[in-house]
């Protein structure tokens, strides 16, 4: 979801790619929630963090989103980029209905959106003219 985020909310500024340790399949809690905000991540693949490692990605930020209990497990890159990280649940692991986990995946995505938005408006300031 972070990814299609940043994609969607900082055209031209960022280009985001997602990575985990293990690649899965796309979760349809998140591929729907990202459909009710215009968002659409249905055509999205699931990368291994080593694989972009290898073919030689290079990240000027890299934002780890894992939970607190995962946070240890996260995707660490090397080299001198600047390294953020932002809990948030994973919809994975959700439990309940559909549309209590649908529901829950919807409040994940907004917390998403926020930290987004805040660090976009924070990297994207203008930068001052001198005189």
């Amino acid at each position: 979801m972070a990814e299609g985020l940043l994609n969607a909310r900082c055209p031209g500024d960022f280009v985001a790619e997602s990575a985990g340790l293990e690649p899965g399949i796309l979760n349809p809690l998140a591929v729907e929630a990202m459909r009710e905000v215009g968002v659409d991540i249905s055509h999205n693949t699931t990368k291994s963090a080593f694989d972009l490692f290898n073919a030689g990605h290079l990240y000027s930020y890299v934002i780890t989103v894992c939970d607190e209990t995962s946070a240890e497990r996260c995707p660490v890159f090397p080299g001198g980029v600047q390294r953020l990280h932002w809990s948030f649940p994973d919809p994975a692991g959700l439990e309940g209905s559909w549309e209590q986990r649908l529901a829950k995946t919807r409040l994940i995505r907004d917390q998403i959106r926020a930290h987004i938005d805040a660090w976009c408006a924070e990297m994207c300031e203008p930068t001052p003219k001198t005189a």
